[in-house]
């Protein structure tokens, strides 16, 4: 079974997005053995640089990486997918990967493009601006949908 990794900033502090991210984590469990990694936010207090939280908290994600792992990161200028083709590419990152994959998110912030340089893709989900929490959503739904492809299930149409 594969393994998938998500390392994101903080916890999901929105009810409703918390059961999404949790209900499509349940059904994930079917496809691959998933770890949901929460890193500790950096706080923004008045007078700290944007740009400084971003690298404490990119450093922080690229620490909780497993080495051999394919790290994606989610990031507005990232590479975006249809899903059958997102489908695709997890198959061939599955096939060929000597560790497993492993999805990076950012905090309200984003990361900062010294933590980028360390990932081995990057992924946009959409053209829309997404908060960061949404985009964990989206990312579970579009991961649970790529393997529903892969298996020939009816979920995606």
């Amino acid at each position: 079974m594969p393994k998938i990794t998500i390392i994101v900033v903080d916890h999901t502090r929105s009810p409703f997005l918390a059961e999404g991210e949790v209900f499509y984590l349940k059904r994930l469990k079917n496809y691959a053995r998933v770890e949901w990694i929460e890193v500790k936010p950096v706080k923004m207090t008045k007078g700290r640089p944007e740009q400084e939280i971003r690298n404490l908290e990119g450093q922080a994600l690229i620490r909780k990486r497993v080495p051999k792992d394919y790290l994606i990161a989610l990031d507005r200028c990232g590479r975006q997918y249809e899903s059958e083709e997102f489908a695709r590419r997890l198959d061939k990152l599955m096939a060929n990967a000597t560790g497993g994959i492993t999805f990076m998110a950012g905090g309200p912030l984003g990361l900062s493009r010294e933590a980028l340089t360390e990932v081995d893709e990057i992924l946009s989900l959409s053209k829309f601006t997404l908060t960061h929490e949404m985009s964990r959503v989206v990312l579970l739904e579009q991961i649970y949908r790529a393997f529903t492809i892969l298996k020939g299930e009816k979920y995606h149409k």
